[in-house]
C-alpha cells in the first residue's frame, strides 16, 4: 500500500493556550469548514493520558472530514491513535527510529531551519519539511529565524513538499506561497481568531 497524496496548502497547528475559551474540537472543525487541509495537535502542556484523549477527539473530526491528522514530537501517541502521520523536531527522535516504528505508509514530517537539515531530512526518507520560522513567531520560544530567501532555496533544492511555518497570517500568508512552497502552517491565525471559519476562509483564499 503505497501513501495517498497530501494536501498542504493550509496546515493548522493546535495550541491550546491560545483557545481562549473555545472547545478546541469545536475549533478545529470550524477550521476544517473554512479550508484547512490538514491538521497537527501540538499540545506541549498537557499529560501523556491528556494529550492521548485529545489526540483521539481530533482524529475523529478530521477523519470525518477526510483532512490528514499528523501527531507532533509523540510517537507513541501516534502509534496508539493510529494517527496518518508524526511531525518531529530536530532535537526529537531520530527519523530512521520513528520511519522504522510507524512503518513505511505513515507520513513523517520534519522541522528544518537550514538548508543542509533539509537536505539530511530528505535524505534520511522525511514525506515533507516544516521551514520556519519565517516570520516572528511566540508560539515556539526557540524557533530559528528563517528568510523568504532561504525558504525559496530549501524549495528549490529538494523534491519533497516545503510547508512554511512562523508568524504567517492573512496579511504574509501571500509573500509566504509567492516562494513556491506547498503549504503555510498557521497557529494562533486560526486557534485564537475568534471565528476560526471565516479566518482559515480568508487565509485559504
Amino acid at each position: 500500500m503505497s501513501k495517498s497524496p497530501i494536501n498542504y496548502s493550509l496546515y493548522l497547528v493546535t495550541d491550546r493556550d491560545l483557545l481562549y475559551g473555545k472547545d478546541i474540537v469545536a475549533t478545529v472543525e470550524q477550521a476544517i469548514l473554512g479550508g484547512v487541509t490538514i491538521v497537527q495537535i501540538r499540545e506541549k502542556s498537557l499529560s501523556t493520558r491528556e494529550f492521548f484523549q485529545c489526540a483521539l477527539l481530533l482524529k475523529g473530526i478530521t477523519a470525518k472530514y477526510g483532512v490528514s491528522f499528523i501527531v507532533n514530537d509523540r510517537t507513541d501517541i501516534a502509534l496508539a491513535i493510529d494517527a496518518d502521520g508524526l511531525h518531529i523536531g530536530q532535537d526529537d527522535m531520530p527519523l530512521s527510529v520513528a520511519r522504522r516504528l510507524l512503518g513505511p505508509n505513515k507520513i513523517i514530517g520534519v522541522s528544518a531551519a537550514t538548508l543542509k537539515q533539509a537536505l539530511t531530512a530528505q535524505a534520511g526518507g522525511a514525506d515533507y519539511l516544516g521551514v520556519g520560522a519565517v516570520f516572528p513567531t511566540t508560539t515556539k520560544d526557540d524557533a530559528s529565524n528563517v528568510s523568504l530567501q532561504m525558504l525559496q532555496e530549501i524549495k528549490r533544492q529538494v523534491n519533497i513538499p516545503v510547508v512554511a511555518i512562523g508568524g504567517i497570517n492573512e496579511n504574509n500568508i501571500s509573500k509566504v506561497m509567492a516562494t513556491g512552497v506547498d503549504g503555510a502552517a498557521v497557529v494562533s491565525a486560526i486557534v485564537a481568531a475568534r471565528d476560526p471559519y471565516g479566518s482559515a476562509r480568508k487565509l485559504r483564499q
